[in-house]
C-alpha cells in the first residue's frame, strides 16, 4: 500500500482534476451554441439544454478516460517525457469524445474550427496547469527544500549505489537520504543491517525505505515491511540486473533505474475490502452460532477423554504484511514438546485418535473463524504459515512471489489447500504450486471464487483430502 505523504501536496491532484473540468466546461459553454436547436431528444427539460447534458457528459467521459490513461498519477521520479505523452493520450481520446458528441446530434451545426478552437483551448490551459504545478514543485524542492522525502537505502549493489546517486545528484526529486545501511566494512556506509533497524526504531521520521531485495534474508525483508506498515511508512525494493521484471510488484523507473513496490491488488481496494469483510463477518458468525456453539462442548469432551491439555491450541503465524498473530485450533495432538518447523507427517504418533479425526475433516481448523472475527485472517485466502518455515520457503522461491502473497489476510482456506497443496511440504514442487496458487487466487479474486472454494471445502470436510494428516 502506498501512504500519501507530506502537508499538502497531496491537495495538488483534486485541485487539478477541478480546474480542468472547469476549463471544459467554461470553454463549451462559450465556443459550442447548443441552443440553436429546436429539436427535443428528450422528454425532461433540463436535458433538453444541450450544455447541460454536454457538461455531464464530458464530465462523465473525462474522468474515466483519465482514469484508464492515469492521466493525473504524476510523480516527482514521473519524466518529463512521460508528462508529453499523457497530454498526448488525453488530447487523442478527449477529440474523439467531443466529436463523438457533436456527431450524435446532427442537428447541431458547429463550426469544424470552433470545435478545434475549443480542443487546442482546453489543452493549451489544462497542459500549463499541469506544466507549472509539476515544475513548481521541483523549483519548491530545489530551492526552498520543501516537499522533501526522508528515506534509507539499505544494499550495497550496483542499483543501490545508482539510486544514491541520483538522489543525490537530482535535488529536484526531493530526497533526502538520512542513511545507507548494508552489511559491509566500507566506511561510506552509515552501517550494518541490524544498524538500520535501531536508526528507524530512534524515531527519525523516515518517508520511505528503499532496499536491495536480493542482498537481504526473508527475516530482514518481513522485518522491514512490518515497520512500514506499523508507521504507515513506504517500502520499495530495488532489483538485481537479472530480475528487473515481474508481474507480481509495480514497477516505477527513477530516471532508467526500475524500482519496485507492493501493488494496490484488486482485492485490496477500499470496496472491496468493504464487501469481503462483510462476508466473512456473516459467514463467521454463522459457523460459530450453527456449528460451533455444539461442537466445541462435544469436542471438549473427546478431546480431555483421550489427553490431557487444553480444548485450543494457538500458534503465530505472518498474516498481512508479516504481522504475526496467534492462529487458533483444535487440539489434536498429545501435550508433548513440540519440534520446531515441523508438519505433522503421514502415521505421525503425536497425533490422537480423535485429532485423526478431527484432521482428515479439517474441523480442527473451525476455530480460526474467531480470527476471522477479530480481522486477522478472512474466510478465503492464502494459508498462513509458521513463523519457522517463512525463511525457509522463501529460499525456495522468488522472493517477489512471496512477498505478493502476503500482501492480503490469509485465510482459513484457499485455492491451494483445495487443490491438493496443504500440510506437509514433501518436496519443493509442493511449495512452489502452493505460492502460485495462492498468488492466482490474489490476481483473480472474486466473491464467485471464494463461494467455489467454500463450496469446495466443504465437500472435502465430508469426503476428506489424502493430504489431510
Amino acid at each position: 500500500m502506498e501512504y500519501k505523504r507530506g502537508r499538502y501536496s497531496w491537495l495538488l491532484r483534486p485541485f487539478l482534476i477541478i480546474f480542468d473540468l472547469i476549463v471544459i466546461n467554461v470553454l463549451a459553454f462559450y465556443f459550442f451554441d447548443f441552443n440553436q436547436s429546436n429539436l427535443n431528444y428528450f422528454s425532461f427539460d433540463f436535458l433538453n439544454n444541450k450544455h447541460i447534458l454536454y457538461g455531464l457528459y464530458a464530465t462523465v467521459l473525462w474522468l474515466i478516460s483519465t482514469s484508464f490513461l492515469k492521466f493525473y498519477e504524476v510523480y516527482r521520479y514521473t519524466s518529463t517525457v512521460n508528462i508529453f505523452s499523457l497530454i498526448v493520450k488525453q488530447v487523442l481520446v478527449f477529440t474523439i469524445i467531443v466529436y463523438a458528441f457533436l456527431g450524435a446530434y446532427r442537428s447541431i451545426d458547429i463550426p469544424s474550427y470552433s470545435a478545434l478552437e475549443y480542443l487546442l483551448l482546453c489543452f493549451a490551459g489544462i497542459t500549463t496547469a499541469k506544466l507549472v504545478s509539476y515544475f513548481g514543485l521541483k523549483s519548491f524542492r530545489t530551492f526552498l527544500k520543501g516537499n522533501v522525502r526522508r528515506v534509507i537505502i539499505v544494499g550495497k549493489g550496483e542499483g543501490a549505489q545508482e539510486l544514491k546517486q541520483l538522489f543525490t545528484q537530482r535535488k529536484a526529486l526531493g530526497y533526502s537520504i538520512k542513511g545507507v545501511f548494508a552489511n559491509s566494512d566500507n566506511h561510506k556506509f552509515t552501517g550494518n543491517i541490524a544498524d538500520s533497524f535501531i536508526f528507524l526504531n530512534e524515531g527519525n521520521g523516515i518517508d520511505e525505505i528503499y532496499c536491495a531485495i536480493d542482498e537481504l534474508s526473508e527475516k530482514e525483508v518481513n522485518d522491514y515491511v512490518k515497520y512500514a506498515e506499523v508507521n504507515h511508512c513506504n517500502i520499495k525494493f530495488i532489483p538485481t540486473t537479472n530480475k528487473l521484471l515481474t508481474k507480481r510488484l509495480q514497477t516505477d523507473y527513477y530516471n532508467y533505474l526500475p524500482i519496485l513496490s507492493m501493488p494496490k491488488v484488486t482485492l485490496n481496494n477500499d470496496l472491496n475490502k468493504f464487501v469481503k469483510r462483510v462476508f466473512d463477518v456473516i459467514f463467521a458468525l454463522m459457523i460459530i452460532i450453527l456449528v460451533l456453539s455444539w461442537l466445541t462442548p462435544v469436542l471438549f469432551v473427546l478431546i480431555k477423554l483421550e489427553s490431557k491439555g487444553p480444548l485450543f491450541y494457538k500458534h503465530k503465524r505472518n498474516g498481512i504484511n508479516y504481522k504475526e498473530f496467534y492462529c487458533y485450533k483444535f487440539r489434536s495432538l498429545k501435550i508433548n514438546k513440540e519440534i520446531e518447523g515441523t508438519y505433522i507427517t503421514q502415521n505421525d504418533d503425536r497425533v490422537t485418535n480423535i485429532g485423526k479425526f478431527l484432521r482428515k475433516t479439517s474441523l480442527d481448523e473451525f476455530p480460526q473463524f474467531y480470527n476471522v472475527l477479530k480481522s486477522e485472517m478472512s474466510v478465503v485466502g492464502p494459508r498462513p504459515h509458521m513463523l519457522s518455515y517463512t525463511d525457509d520457503y522463501s529460499k525456495k522461491i522468488d522472493k517477489y512471489n512471496f512477498i505478493f502473497r502476503h500482501n492480503v489476510k490469509p485465510g482459513v482456506t484457499g485455492l491451494a489447500q483445495i487443490r491438493g497443496y496443504r500440510g506437509e511440504i514433501k518436496n519443493d514442487e509442493d511449495i512452489i504450486n502452493r505460492i502460485k496458487f495462492d498468488n492466482y487466487y490474489i490476481e483473480n479474486w472474486s466473491l464467485l471464487l471464494d463461494m467455489k472454494i467454500i463450496f469446495k471445502t466443504i465437500i472435502n470436510v465430508f469426503t476428506g483430502q489424502k493430504e489431510a494428516y
